[in-house]
């Protein structure tokens, strides 16, 4: 069985589009949140989202944010500034679908959730202390978190804890007790701009973790002409 796993995509449709025809074909998908904010194509990547196989989607803080769950004035300048550009942009049918997702989902042994387990919108996996304190918030061998756009694999064996940041296109056999991090579709911030995404093995235990490279000023030129701050428009070329 192969799982899509998918994170902050951040209204990014060219670097979607480029993951879906890399992944090939999948059984389901599983998106960790953040489908808005951002980038210029809100609409189109929810969309896109909704109608992929077995669907499994969680809400994200910038989803969150756009339906009045949050206020924006706890995001900074520029991501209060693409929050409200979405509001403007977003669809009807784009704000049903996202008024319809949930903070948590527990589903084939793994637990979804876009900050953490134990607060499950707004929680950044930043470090390994504050992952560590969220081991005993899910009861699911695994938990696939996003939020932060960093790939991380945080482990728990006995009494040892690891995190390491996984190898680009190269497959891993998952532990038990495990909390892990596929990267952002949209926007990522590990100092690698290619899109990241996973392509989980429940039957394996396998983590296949896939970076590739997409258009980025074909979605800077769309982020110009909608007049989005300039900063998430300069980051996505360096990915920072």
């Amino acid at each position: 069985m192969r799982i899509l796993v998918i994170s902050d995509i951040h209204a990014n449709l060219t670097a979607l589009d480029a993951v879906l025809t890399d992944a090939g074909e999948f059984d389901a998908a599983w998106c960790l949140g953040d489908l808005v904010g951002y980038g210029p194509d809100p609409n189109e990547c929810i969309a896109k989202v909704r109608v992929l196989p077995n669907l499994r989607c969680i809400i994200g803080n910038h989803d969150a944010a756009v339906l009045d769950q949050i206020d924006t004035k706890t995001f900074n300048l520029e991501a209060r500034q693409a929050l409200e550009w979405t509001k403007k942009t977003l669809t009807e049918s784009s704000i049903s679908f996202l008024s319809s997702l949930h903070q948590k989902i527990e589903i084939n042994n793994v637990t979804l959730t876009h900050g953490s387990p134990r607060h499950p919108v707004w929680e950044y996996l930043m470090d390994s202390q504050t992952a560590a304190l969220n081991f005993d918030y899910f009861s699911t061998p695994y938990c696939f978190v996003g939020h932060t756009h960093l790939p991380v694999v945080y482990t728990r064996e006995e009494k040892k804890f690891v995190v390491y940041k996984p190898t680009p296109n190269n497959k891993i056999t998952l532990s038990p007790r495990t909390i892990i991090n596929p990267g952002s579709v949209g926007q990522p911030r590990d100092h690698d701009p290619r899109t990241a995404y996973v392509i989980y093995n429940p039957e394996e235990n396998t983590w296949d973790y896939r970076r590739l490279t997409y258009n980025i000023p074909a979605v800077q030129t769309r982020m110009a002409d909608a007049q989005l701050p300039e900063r998430h428009i300069v980051r996505l070329q360096a990915g920072w």
